[in-house]
């Protein structure tokens, strides 16, 4: 999927297809990798536009389900202290990142893409 991705989001075409789908599933990350890495995304940039994106679609999901009464308060607290454990584990993987050569950062990200979809299809599978 990663190589068919990297050749086929680059068509603007695929790319709203890829922000819809984003939208109603709950987990981005196997979607949105790919189209981001296929416009050359790499390291800081790839982690501050899927950072942007995914705040985007989480804070738009919040305010529906919100207003539709289907999201609870104590849930939004528990997602502020997730979200903010997470962007402190941005930060300190920073300078981890940084040092890595972009060759091998895309490697890395296929590797855990895989292992996303691999774990996404195994808990299916359940």
């Amino acid at each position: 999927m990663v190589g068919f991705s990297r050749t086929y989001a680059r068509r603007s075409t695929l790319v709203p297809v890829l922000g819809f789908l984003t939208g109603i599933v709950v987990s981005t990350g196997p979607l949105s990798v790919p189209a981001f890495t296929s416009y050359g995304l790499v390291k800081g940039g790839f982690i501050a536009t899927e950072a942007a994106s995914s705040l985007a679609v989480y804070v738009s999901k919040v305010v529906t389900f919100r207003e539709m009464g289907a999201l609870p308060l104590d849930a939004i607290v528990k997602g502020l202290i997730t979200g903010s454990s997470l962007m402190i584990g941005a930060f300190v993987a920073k300078r981890i990142v940084l040092r890595l050569s972009p060759e091998f950062y895309r490697l890395l990200l296929d590797g855990l893409l895989l292992c996303s979809g691999l774990a996404l299809l195994w808990a299916a599978s359940r």
